[in-house]
């Protein structure tokens, strides 16, 4: 066989998911650090399910529309450092296959080119020894075997086989990986999805049945969300543009779905448009739409139970008055969104100001389109995102770059203690411009340390760890080693304190108690009198304590 059509390469994509999704728990063990979060495999799952459920919804298949329904899928979908780096290998590949009705070697080696560039400038600093490499190293024997593939079946054997040595490489590139005895797990799920593909290639027999519930899982949206439901039907559909959709035409149509309802996304992808919107009146928002082109994936779902039958009724006088209300509500200047990881750390910033919380992090980071929905709802020209998750930055980027509305500033705390500070030190009175930098300044003097337990064995940072031993991770690599929380805790905060240091702020998580953690407090006083030092509730599942030093 020397060309692939759109329904068998739909199959290969669908297969290449399927095989992502059976082994995602591996892959997440594979993390360097054993911590009981491990998520790279969750993350790239949720990734592709979220394309694999808009290829499943094609209706007329080509290698157009099947382009367009995994780029477009998996931009939204995209979760975590390697599920963005996904999405965007995904999307680079499509670009280039659209126009074509089969697909040969040359077609294909292109296409895995143009996804590794797009990749590797979504990454502002891209580093050797992870997915990116390994998706390079597929791309280079690609174009390297092209020209002169008799058949696909050995190409695609050699471009694996290239891939899986790459692969096996990445630990002598990155040497946390080589001390870990892994090699990189992003790069990992990667070659999943390639081996699986290449089953379905081959004619292999695949169960190309989805765990519908992996695939519906998203990120718990924070209280303002949820607390009073004024709009009852959950309204979805795409958009099939018959003419241009401007910026213009984005900032006029977003505008009207803001005065007939909420949680909105309205995103458009080259020739299509994504609409969400919960309203008490969907049809007014298909008839809009409908000035624009045809629709298709149409959803409405109504939000209550039965038994909220009376609140349903009642829900129009209140979206009435809402949008009234809304109409005449004067847009701020400035607004913010954070991502937290606990309801203490959530009141933290509500406290602080912070606008819109995003429930996530660790355990579950938020998509693309999660960020776009908390966007959606905060009015302000500024606005500025904290992530407090390293794994989170490029989602937010990547929701930035979709953003035209409004200006999007990322701050890209690491760390929940981190974005408090960045919070702290907005001053309205500067420009976006000066706060950024003085944030930027400020976020650099916060070291943190988490305090959590081994689900394995390994060797990280010269540190022997088995399982179920207590860790402190800090921003740079493992603080500290043992069996006993408070002992970790403090080796760690040893770790991090300086002639510098004035205060250690200390956040209790789900499963360490206020009287232990102000214990912990009254010690770390004792020991660093040159320091204030603060207890708070954080609420945090898997880490038992969260310290900051600075």
């Amino acid at each position: 066989m020397n060309t692939i059509d759109a329904k068998l390469l739909a199959k290969m994509f669908l297969a290449g998911a399927k095989n992502l999704e059976v082994k995602k728990e591996w892959i997440n063990e594979l993390n360097v650090f054993p911590v009981p979060d491990g998520d790279t495999g969750t993350n790239m799952t949720l990734t592709i399910m979220s394309a694999v459920k808009e290829v499943n919804g094609i209706t007329d298949l080509t290698l157009e529309t099947l382009a367009k329904a995994i780029s477009s899928g998996s931009l939204r979908g995209a979760r975590g450092n390697s599920g963005v780096i996904l999405s965007q290998l995904l999307r680079g590949f499509t670009k280039r296959i659209r126009e074509h009705e089969e697909l040969d070697a040359v077609t294909l080696a292109r296409a895995i080119d143009k996804g590794v560039e797009t990749a590797y400038k979504a990454v502002m600093k891209p580093k050797e020894g992870t997915i990116l490499t390994v998706a390079r190293g597929v791309a280079d024997k690609a174009l390297e075997l092209a020209e002169d593939a008799e058949d696909l079946q050995s190409f695609f054997e050699d471009v694996l086989a290239e891939g899986n040595r790459v692969l096996q490489r990445t630990p002598e590139m990155l040497p946390v990986l080589k001390e870990a005895g892994v090699v990189d797990s992003g790069g990992q799920g990667l070659m999943v999805v390639l081996e699986g593909a290449f089953d379905a290639f081959m004619g292999k027999e695949i169960d190309l049945t989805f765990d519908a519930g992996e695939s519906a899982k998203v990120v718990k949206i924070s209280p303002q969300a949820e607390a009073d439901i004024k709009f009852g039907y959950c309204t979805e559909f795409i958009v099939v543009l018959d003419k241009k959709f401007t910026e213009q035409d984005e900032v006029e149509f977003k505008s009207y779905l803001s005065s007939i309802g909420d949680s909105i996304v309205c995103v458009a992808d080259d020739e299509i448009v994504k609409i969400h919107v919960h309203t008490n009146d969907p049809g007014l928002a298909i008839q809009r739409a409908l000035t624009f082109g045809s629709l298709s994936r149409i959803k409405i779902d109504n939000m209550r139970e039965e038994h909220q039958e009376k609140l349903i009724k009642d829900a129009e006088k209140v979206a009435a008055k809402q949008a009234e209300e809304d109409a005449q509500k004067t847009r701020k200047e400035v607004g913010f969104i954070s991502v937290s990881i606990g309801e203490g750390f959530g009141e933290i910033f509500r406290d602080l100001g912070v606008d819109y919380l995003i429930e996530g992090g660790q355990t579950m980071n938020p998509s693309t389109e999660d960020m776009l929905n908390a966007i959606a709802r905060v009015n302000a020209d500024t606005i500025f995102i904290f992530p407090n998750n390293k794994n989170i930055i490029l989602a937010a980027n990547q929701a930035k770059a979709l953003t035209k509305d409004k200006n999007i500033v990322v701050i890209p705390t690491k760390t929940v203690p981190q974005g408090i500070t960045a919070v702290i030190n907005f001053v309205p009175e500067k420009s976006a411009e000066e706060n950024e930098k003085a944030m930027l300044e400020e976020i650099q003097r916060v070291k943190t340390g988490q305090i959590t337990y081994a689900v394995r064995d390994t060797h990280i940072d010269d540190k022997e760890i088995h399982q179920g031993d207590i860790m402190g991770i800090g921003d740079h690599g493992m603080l500290s080693v043992g069996r006993d929380v408070v002992s970790v805790a403090k080796e760690s905060v040893e770790a991090m304190v300086d002639d510098e240091s004035e205060l250690i702020s200390i956040y209790y998580g789900e499963d360490f108690s206020q009287e232990e953690a102000e214990k912990l407090g009254e010690e770390l006083e004792e020991m660093y009198d040159f320091c204030d030092v603060e207890v708070n509730c954080g609420g945090q599942p898997i880490y038992y304590c969260i310290i900051s030093v600075e």
